[in-house]
């Protein structure tokens, strides 16, 4: 029996450790935090993506389209899908036009029409160019959370919370991985066959403390605000591209919506990567100051859509956002995977979106690793 351990309880090294478990490995979830998806998994804007996002990354839209009802039919109990959902085409800034907003949705059999007269009277038509409506839904975290953490229990993994992996290194077959719980002094060391590496901002964090080379990465510090909207709004996602990029969604963990904006969202940004010394991306999470760029994001989206001033501001959640630099140029989201990084037995995985996991499963599975 294969013996594997997977670092970083998100949902992707949840949904990989329930992999794993099934195919008959012995399987061992190590998460840093007290609880199961409170990073990323959690800090996102719960969007389903049905490939509408990416007009500028046909492939990225293509692998959505696959994904989408996949993840709807396996998690349909954590699916908020009763709520109007609307693609709206910026001008004279956007990088898109409505015409192509439009073939490009033909092109990859994504449904689209013209959103109702109701929609369109709530923008300003000098800046908004066309309003479609479109199919998209939304997650909840917690329930996420929730049903994997039953299908983990039923497949039988070994889930350890408050632990860090500080390092692996090779050792005859397979690794030797040490460890280390909250502030204890003595690290516990345990042999696998397999690592992989679910742990997104912080991927590079055991590669720089192994000795293993840097992965190519861009980290930004993120804001997104959780607005309540004005009555209108309620049930119906906006969001506004591509260029003058914004976004309101439903938001079901908190009841509330989620606003985000292209140019204040992101805070500031750094990178990993080999000649770069390496920052722990958790340890600036928690140093960072935060100061709210809310006020902007409102001031810029009631431009387009003035109704949005009527928001009320209600909390943020901050968290750092990694993405691969080739990524900058088209928005695409690929999978990060790289089998055997720097030593057999070590893999990495990151993707950009929740329903990327299939793609994981997918690559792995295509690379026979576990045999």
């Amino acid at each position: 029996m294969k013996q594997i351990l997977i670092i970083g309880g998100g949902f992707f090294g949840m949904y990989l450790a329930e992999h794993f478990a099934l195919k008959g490995c012995a399987v061992r979830l190590v998460e840093k935090e007290p609880q199961f998806m409170t990073r990323a998994s959690y800090a996102n804007q719960a969007r389903v993506h049905n490939g509408y996002h990416y007009p500028r990354s046909v492939l990225t839209a293509l692998r959505s389209r696959i994904s989408f009802p996949r993840f709807v039919n396996e998690f349909r109990e954590c699916i908020d899908s009763e709520f109007e959902k609307y693609y709206l085409i910026g001008n004279p800034l956007g990088k898109v036009s409505a015409r192509q907003f439009l073939k490009f949705c033909e092109r990859i059999g994504a449904q689209c029409e013209l959103a109702p007269n109701r929609i369109k009277a709530m923008t300003n038509p000098a800046l908004i160019d066309e309003c479609f409506s479109v199919i998209e839904y939304a997650f909840d975290a917690v329930k996420l959370r929730d049903v994997m953490i039953e299908r983990l229990a039923a497949s039988k993994v070994n889930c350890t919370l408050n632990k860090s992996v500080e390092s692996v290194r090779q050792h005859g077959e397979g690794l030797l991985v040490e460890m280390l719980h909250g502030e204890a002094e003595e690290p516990e060391t345990v042999y696998v066959d397999h690592v992989f590496n679910c742990t997104y901002s912080r991927i590079n964090y055991v590669a720089a403390h192994s000795g293993i080379h840097l992965v190519s990465l861009k980290h930004e510090m993120t804001e997104m605000c959780l607005v309540e909207v004005p009555d209108q709004l309620k049930r119906l996602g906006i969001t506004v591209m591509c260029g003058p990029f914004f976004s309101v969604m439903l938001f079901p963990p908190a009841g509330l919506h989620s606003f985000s904006h292209v140019r204040y969202t992101p805070h500031y940004e750094w990178r990993d990567g080999d000649g770069i010394v390496y920052e722990d991306a958790h340890v600036r999470f928690i140093s960072a100051q935060r100061n709210s760029a809310w006020r902007y994001m409102q001031k810029d989206a009631a431009r387009y859509i003035p109704i949005l001033s009527e928001c009320t501001y209600k909390s943020s959640i901050w968290e750092v956002k990694t993405v691969l630099p080739r990524s900058e140029s088209d928005d695409s989201r690929p999978i990060l995977f790289l089998p055997h990084h720097g030593m057999r037995g070590f893999h990495c995985i990151m993707g950009g979106k929740i329903d990327n996991v299939y793609d994981a499963v997918e690559a792995i599975t295509s690379q026979n690793l576990i045999n």
